[in-house]
């Protein structure tokens, strides 16, 4: 059975109705370009689709939708941020945004950012292993303790950024 295509405008709706932010059309048409990508895309990637919105509209836009948790910002190494907002696909098909901490991969070749869907949370999580009495470290508390000992005790990580760089598919091929 073929699947239909996803609404990305009607998805876009639903998430901005069901999170604290105010819905407008600016903020929907930008989710929605989000969450139709296949990669991260740069604030003039967005302009260069929505050509009729203005740059501080989308500024604006891209900044509530990160603020809100609707979309994430990625920092690459040419100084440029990029934006996703994935959608995983449920069971029944049904797509929604995913919000937790995951992966990147980086093409070093066209600059290209694509989340690393499927990351095991577990990683990430910090206190998962030690509440199932499992003497076994999460990634988190790995970092953490080497953090505190090359910086020394006081450090306390918020956050950690996976990113695998590389070549995407497209440039691994022209490389052929």
């Amino acid at each position: 059975m073929k699947k239909n295509a996803p609404d990305f405008q009607s998805l876009a709706e639903e998430q901005l109705r069901s999170s604290s932010l105010r819905t407008t059309d600016a903020r929907i048409r930008v989710l929605a370009t989000l969450l139709g990508a296949r990669h991260a895309l740069s604030h003039q990637d967005v302009q260069d689709k929505l050509v009729d919105m203005d740059r501080v509209t989308l500024y604006r836009a891209l900044d509530g939708l990160t603020d809100a948790g609707l979309a994430h910002k990625i920092s690459g190494d040419d100084r440029v941020f990029r934006y996703n907002a994935g959608v995983e696909e449920t069971e029944a098909g049904h797509g929604h945004a995913h919000h937790h901490q995951h992966g990147h991969f980086k093409c070093t070749r066209c600059a290209k950012v694509f989340c690393i869907d499927n990351v095991d949370e577990k990683l990430f999580n910090t206190d998962m292993d030690s509440k199932q009495g499992n003497s076994s470290l999460t990634l988190r508390q790995q970092l953490q303790k080497i953090l505190q000992s090359t910086l020394g005790k006081g450090f306390q990580s918020h956050e950690v950024e996976l990113t695998i760089k590389g070549w995407c598919a497209e440039c691994a091929l022209q490389a052929k």
